[in-house]
This record gives structure tokens, C-alpha cells and sequence, in this order.
């Protein structure tokens, strides 16, 4: 991979590369003054690094596939390579490559050799580009899930990235920030909030009296110790996954701990009946004498 004006200062003349890169030639220009220095297919390495070259000094991988770069999993497909350039730049948009000039340039992490954004202005930058909610939701929530970054941190960025292409990411990140860490979570963040059933907990640890831990439910409702765990097969239907259930519902009945589970398709093709299901369970939780059990923020 070489820029065409290398080659030609290297002593190569612009009449052999252009005759190298026409059909049938042993070259290839992968974009327009950047040359493959063999005709097969490029790899998405050398695609990767075309890009940066078409973006020339200080040009810096984002969007997903920094992200894939960084290890995440959850990522959707790349429809493109994104790339950042400083905002004084002028380098256009081509073929494979999405050029964005920006004042706020991060420092790059290596990657393979390759600059790439921080996760945060990755998932950023690819999330403005997105249309689907639950896309944008399963990135977010598996970059902070696996500590990647922080819900602050990707809201940071978001108050950099100004106001266009961010409504959907905002909306995605707020289940995040309450504490969801999934999409299913978020989905039964939203119908809590409009079951009109006190506020509670995301993701917090519950001990008994005698400061044993019992779980760490998907919500928690301190007021009358009611958790509601959101179970889905993938997670639970294995051998291992199914002991792991089981015994956590027992040590829920030994604390006295109410708790409902639900599938995360219901939260949205039985929205109005999971409802129901939570404040009749609420109300059973309120019927009996809370037991004595604290959570447990993280420090």
C-alpha cells in the first residue's frame, strides 16, 4: 500500500503505475491516489489502512471498526470505514470511506499499528451514523458492561458531538446511565417508568442480615425489597445457566425476597400484561413484612 505520489518520488513514472493499475495490470489503485500493490482482493487490513492514508497525517480510526479493533463483540456490520481528520483538512468522502473533519480530534490509541478513537468517541461516532435504537443500545451497553468505558464518558462525548445525529443516541444511553446494561434491560427500564411504580435500582447487589449475598437483580425496588429479573432463554436454558437460576431463586425465597421473572420478548409483544404482572407482584411484595435486606452500591 503506497500513495501514487510516493511511488512517482521513488523515481516511478505516473505513465507506469497508471499502466500497472489498468486491467489486467499486476497494481491496482484501491482510492484515488492510493496504490494495492497487487490486483487480488485487498483485505480489510489493507482496506483499513488505505483509508488512514487517503486521510494523510493525524487521520484517526472510528466508528465500528475502531470499535472492532478495541475487542468489542456487539458491534453491527460496517457499512464503511470512518475516519477523523482535524477540521482544517480538506479530504473528501470516497469510495469505502466516510471522511469527517473535526475540531475535536482524540488522541489515538495503537492498534495494530493503526490510530484508532478511544472506545468512547468510537461508539459515539458510530452511533450518530445509525438508525436502529437496539443497535446503538447493544453497543453502548457492551462497551460499558465490559468496562470499556462509562456511561459518563460516552455522555462526554455526546455534549462534543453537538446536536446533529445525536437524538437517537440519547435516547439509547438514558436506560444505560439509570443503570440498564443490555437492551432487554432498557426495554424494561422504559415500561417500569410508565408503570407508574416507584423508582428503584439497576444492577445492584442484595445482601441478608447476616451480610451474605443473595443476587445481584436486573431491578431492585428497595421500598419493599421486590427484584425482577429479566431471564432470557439464551442465558438460562443451558445446564449451567439453569443451576445458576435455580439457585439464585432459592436464595431469593430464603432472604423472603419477592421476585418476578420475564422473558424479553414479553416487554414488547405483551407489554400491558407484563404491567400487570409487576404491580400485582408489587403489591404481594407491599403485603408482607419487608425483610431484612440491604443493597449494596459499587464504591
Amino acid at each position: 500500500m503506497i500513495r501514487a505520489a510516493a511511488l512517482e518520488a521513488a523515481g516511478v513514472p505516473g505513465r507506469t503505475i497508471s499502466r500497472r493499475c489498468g486491467p489486467g495490470g499486476p497494481w491496482q489503485r484501491l482510492l484515488p491516489g492510493i496504490v494495492l500493490l497487487h490486483n487480488g482482493e485487498p483485505t480489510d487490513g489493507q482496506r483499513l489502512q488505505g483509508a488512514l492514508l487517503h486521510g494523510r497525517e493525524k487521520a484517526v480510526l472510528s466508528g465500528i471498526w475502531a470499535l472492532r479493533r478495541h475487542g468489542l463483540e456487539r458491534p453491527p456490520p460496517p457499512r464503511d470505514v470512518h475516519i477523523l481528520v482535524p477540521a482544517d483538512r480538506r479530504v473528501a468522502t470516497t469510495g469505502f470511506v466516510h471522511v469527517e473533519r473535526t475540531r475535536h480530534l482524540p488522541r489515538p490509541h495503537l492498534r495494530g499499528d493503526l490510530p484508532v478513537a478511544p472506545v468512547p468517541r468510537a461508539v459515539i461516532d458510530a452511533a450518530r451514523r445509525l438508525t436502529d435504537e437496539d443497535e446503538i443500545q447493544a453497543m453502548m451497553a457492551e462497551s460499558v458492561q465490559r468496562r470499556f468505558c462509562t456511561t459518563d464518558m460516552l455522555t462526554h462525548e455526546l455534549d462534543q458531538a453537538g446536536r446533529t445525529g445525536t437524538a437517537l443516541p440519547r435516547r439509547a444511553l438514558a436506560p444505560l446511565v439509570a443503570g440498564a446494561r443490555s437492551v432487554a434491560e432498557a426495554d424494561a427500564w422504559r415500561l417500569w417508568r410508565r408503570s407508574g411504580l416507584p423508582p428503584g435500582h439497576w444492577n445492584v447487589p442484595i445482601f441478608d442480615a447476616n451480610g451474605n449475598y443473595v443476587a445481584t437483580p436486573d431491578f431492585w425496588c428497595d421500598e419493599c425489597a421486590f427484584a425482577w429479573e429479566i431471564d432470557s432463554y439464551r442465558h438460562h436454558a443451558g445446564l449451567d445457566g439453569h443451576r445458576a437460576t435455580v439457585a439464585r431463586n432459592a436464595r431469593y425465597v430464603a432472604a423472603g425476597i419477592v421476585v418476578l421473572q420475564t422473558l424479553p420478548s414479553r416487554l414488547r409483544t405483551e407489554p400491558d400484561e407484563v404491567q400487570r404482572e409487576l404491580r400485582a407482584a408489587f403489591r404481594t411484595a407491599q403485603a408482607r413484612p419487608r425483610p431484612n435486606v440491604v443493597i449494596k452500591q459499587a464504591a
